[in-house]
């Protein structure tokens, strides 16, 4: 007997009404990069130093240069780029007296310049940068540098205990109740974060932000892929991906032209109500309310479905129930992720790739970035090798499958991080290379996690499954700092290396998952516990009752 996705396939699979759903649910995946990378502008810190009163008038009144300037009064200031001491301590001398040299300022005050004691920066710092960032309105450097740490690690915290929260309403309330209320308490909170004018509230709000930020998108990509059909499932679920992307190259450029951090934050919050609008032009998904028993709805959205894509409803079409009697409505459970072993192996696996590809996505980044510069070029670049990424995915995984692109792309990103730490320093153009190349494959490693977690879980459980998994892709976001910036420490391309064992342990268990190519997505446990058979399941649980002449006639 037919299901659901034999309906689509006579309704459209990726017709009218798909694309419509499609384009408005991208614009919400576009609109969410702000929340989830925002920090490296908000939180932008640029050069700095101690200010020093009196320096200025003395540099005026000697007619030195900016860089003249620097070399008489900064510490350590020299051609071996800042340090601690040049951004965090100044010369505890007088710069208002009297009778100081314009050629030795610091020998005509101590004599000795070797002996000048240095001290913390008790009247501020001065910013080598045009524009505003939390850290220069609130000076989140030096010993209050673990501030901005904390910004971020606020919005991971957020999405960790979203995950399991809008997870289950998403599950037990609805894809497109999840939607709207995630929607306006982020926007609302983005409009806050304006207008407080201390660093506690803006941390509080930040953390409100990811609590509903994240799974406002994963409910989104979860219904996107729930009302096409199989065949463009998993193009639809790369786009929506690839939306993000597009994000990041928008929200660059906004941050180019504004480089203030309140107006900044009010441009990119301000359209986020519009999506409100996803009230009057979003269907509810049909997946979800037939696994809640609503088939009298999920029919009347399949109708509409027909109209829109101007299809004709099969006439024999009438109804869709449950096969069981004892099925009736199904409600989401943590245990159901790993009450089976099938479950249980899917669960365990795919939490460690959520972990390992957010580790590499952004530790990579953070590497990269740890000689500093242009942010607006190097953000630029790490959005570009996002393309490519999803265009390697389209091609291959229809001709391939899911599970043989997705370890390789582990494998490579994994390979690629320890040729990058093997490469000597002054082959610079060489590693970057090897760098990118890593970086092209963890994002197809993250995109690829994403889509196939939506195809290794029932119907009823699948936004859950997603979001518990997913979590760990945030435990993996509050990690990475720590893995990168306490390790360089102790050689420059160590992070490199445990990067390339975390991706390499991951390529190998991605082989450990069943192939969901060609496969219709599971609506019960059983189906999935039947997935790594070679043959396709039988029937799901969802049947259309057929109503034939003959049968009218009995």
């Amino acid at each position: 007997m037919p299901t659901l996705d034999d309906i689509l396939e006579n309704v459209g699979e990726f017709d009218r009404f798909q694309k419509q759903t499609f384009f408005v649910l991208c614009l919400l995946s576009a609109a969410f990069t702000p929340v989830y990378v925002g920090v490296v502008f908000f939180g932008f810190t640029p050069e700095h130093r101690c200010l020093s009163p009196g320096v200025a008038e003395l540099s005026q009144q000697c007619g030195w240069s900016l860089e003249e300037q620097l070399n008489h009064t900064v510490p350590e200031w020299g051609g071996h780029g800042a340090s601690f001491s040049s951004r965090c301590r100044r010369y505890e001398v007088d710069w208002n007296t009297t009778g100081i040299s314009c050629t030795d300022p610091l020998g005509s005050l101590v004599g000795n310049r070797s002996t000048v004691p240095l001290g913390p920066c008790q009247d501020g710092w001065v910013y080598d940068y045009p524009g505003t960032s939390l850290v220069t309105e609130f000076d989140l450097v030096c010993e209050d540098s673990w501030k901005l740490d904390l910004f971020q690690s606020s919005v991971n915290a957020g999405f960790f205990i979203g995950s399991i929260n809008i997870g289950y309403i998403a599950d037990r309330f609805g894809r497109k109740f999840c939607l709207l209320s995630t929607i306006l308490a982020n926007a609302i909170c983005g409009i806050l974060l304006v207008f407080v004018p201390t660093y506690l509230w803006i941390v509080i709000l930040r953390f409100l932000q990811g609590l509903v930020s994240k799974g406002c998108w994963t409910a989104g990509y979860i219904l996107v892929t729930e009302v096409v059909g199989p065949k463009y499932r998993r193009t639809v679920g790369i786009l929506y991906q690839t939306a993000f992307s597009v994000g990041l190259l928008v929200f660059d450029a906004i941050a180019y032209a504004i480089p203030h951090w309140r107006w900044l934050q009010l441009t990119v919050t301000l359209p986020s109500f519009f999506f409100l609008l996803y009230y009057w032009c979003l269907p509810e998904s049909p997946r979800w309310l037939i696994s809640q028993g609503k088939n009298d709805k999920a029919m009347k959205i399949v109708s509409d479905m027909a109209k829109k894509n101007r299809k004709k409803m099969p006439s024999h079409f009438e109804d869709i129930k449950f096969e069981e009697e004892d099925v009736g409505k199904q409600s989401p459970s943590l245990i159901d992720l790993v009450r089976t072993p099938q479950m249980r192996k899917n669960t365990l696996i795919l939490m460690y790739n959520w972990f390992t590809s957010s580790v590499l996505y952004q530790g990579l980044i953070m590497h990269m970035g740890v000689a500093a510069g242009n942010m607006y070029l190097d953000f630029l670049y790490s959005a570009l090798v996002e393309f490519p990424a999803a265009f390697i995915i389209i091609v291959t995984i229809d001709r391939i499958g899911r599970r043989y692109p997705w370890a390789a792309s582990n494998l490579v990103a994994g390979a690629a991080c320890l040729v990058t730490a093997l490469i000597p320093e002054d082959i610079h153009w060489l590693k970057v290379i090897a760098a990118c190349i890593g970086r092209m494959g963890i994002t197809m490693a993250f995109e690829m996690v994403c889509f196939v977690n939506t195809e290794l879980y029932p119907t009823y459980i699948r936004n859950l499954g997603v979001m518990v998994c997913s979590s760990l892709c945030d435990v993996g976001g509050v990690i990475v700092p720590f893995i990168v910036y306490r390790l360089v420490e102790v050689w420059h391309d160590l992070p490199l290396i445990v990067f390339t064992v975390l991706g390499l342990i991951a390529g190998g268990l991605v082989l450990l998952l069943p192939e969901t190519k060609g496969r219709v997505l599971p609506e019960t446990v059983e189906d999935v516990e039947n997935f790594h058979r070679q043959s396709a399941p039988k029937a799901k649980k969802i049947y259309l009752h057929v109503q034939t002449s003959e049968a009218a006639h009995d």
